[in-house]
């Protein structure tokens, strides 16, 4: 329901020419895109976090669009200078990607590397290491890989039917729903391990066979056309976590680890997950105590002038997989779909 009603005002607003009309009051100076995953389609019925990846033919239509289309696609580092400057003349586009999985390394950088187009990437150094929990994957391969499972909730076990489709995909929206509901990273972490343990699924497969090695990334690193950012360590929901001293430790640490590797201190950051229950104002702040340049969100949106007094809280623009179309894309790029989601705030860092 909830994609029927994006897509039904992303249509709307593309096919009656209202985001044109739009653009140069919302528009802002610029616009960053997040993509995760870029692979070939895959034909299993039931993926839940299919809005996490796009195909290497989309992607290829989005970079030839951005080529030549009237603005600069840029690196982080050069948003930052133009927002010190106030050098606002062209408006600008940077590509990030989040968690450094392999398939951008397979499918997304020789398409960039073709285009000429500078990108940044964002690690979590615990899935490098080899150590990190993709809880949302464990998540989807317990339901996938059941027709019934159980689960402990308030300490009594609950059994629920999974067999077809639909009832999958019910059932995961309910639990990844009760999830993020919790109020502590810690909770979660240990709702799916148990989970995962007892339906046989091993947590460890997913970092292992899905994320870069840090010889990839090293070797990734070294073109001048990317750039590494801090990712925390671990992937946690900031915001869920109660003590101060472990959020910065997470940013501070994840930005240490990374310059051990590369020899490059990481100026740029994304907080996980970074919708408003994941990242808010303390946040914003303790990245900016520790010299951030900037850090980025997944609060949808443009960027405008006023953002150079929050530039640890800069929004971002999904390339969703769930909606695989050039003009869905015009249409956020315009800044009219994301101002009226944001009731026409420029500015969304409360």
């Amino acid at each position: 329901m909830k994609q029927t009603i994006i897509r039904t005002g992303l249509e709307t607003l593309y096919f009656t020419g209202l985001h044109h009309f739009m653009r140069p009051l919302v528009g802002g100076i610029g616009a960053i895109l997040t993509l995760h995953h870029v692979r070939p389609a895959r034909p299993e019925a039931f993926q839940p976090n299919h809005l996490l990846e796009i195909t290497p033919e989309f992607l290829e239509r989005l970079l030839r669009r951005l080529r030549g289309a009237n603005l600069d696609v840029i690196s982080l580092d050069e948003m930052h200078a133009r927002f010190l400057s106030g050098d606002f003349k062209r408006r600008f586009v940077c590509i990030t990607f989040d968690d450094g999985y392999k398939d951008l390394q397979r499918f997304a950088y020789p398409l960039l590397k073709q285009y000429g187009l500078p990108f940044a990437l964002f690690i979590p150094t615990s899935f490098p290491d080899r150590l990190g929990e993709l809880w949302w994957l464990a998540l989807e391969a317990v339901i996938a890989q059941n027709s019934r499972i159980g689960i402990v909730i308030n300490g009594e076990d609950r059994f629920f039917d999974c067999g077809s489709v639909q009832e999958k995909r019910e059932l995961y929206d309910s639990v990844y729903g009760y999830l993020r509901s919790m109020t502590s990273e810690d909770e979660l972490r240990h709702f799916v391990r148990d989970l995962a343990v007892r339906h046989g699924v091993d947590m460890a497969v997913f970092c292992r066979d899905l994320c870069m090695d840090w010889p990839e990334i090293v070797e990734l690193a070294t073109d001048p056309l990317v750039t590494i950012g801090a990712h925390t360590v671990n992937h946690n929901m900031l915001k869920k976590m109660a003590d101060e001293s472990a959020v910065r430790a997470e940013m501070a640490m994840s930005r240490a680890v990374l310059e051990a590797a590369l020899g490059r201190r990481p100026q740029h950051l994304a907080y996980p997950v970074g919708d408003p229950t994941s990242a808010g104002p303390r946040e914003f702040r303790i990245a900016a105590e520790l010299g951030f340049k900037t850090a980025v969100t997944t609060r949808p949106g443009v960027l405008f002038k006023a953002h150079r007094d929050h530039l640890t809280a800069l929004p971002r623009i999904s390339v969703n997989g769930d909606f695989q179309r050039q003009r869905y894309l015009e249409v956020l790029m315009s800044g009219a779909a994301t101002a009226m989601w944001n009731g026409f705030r420029r500015v969304n860092a409360a």
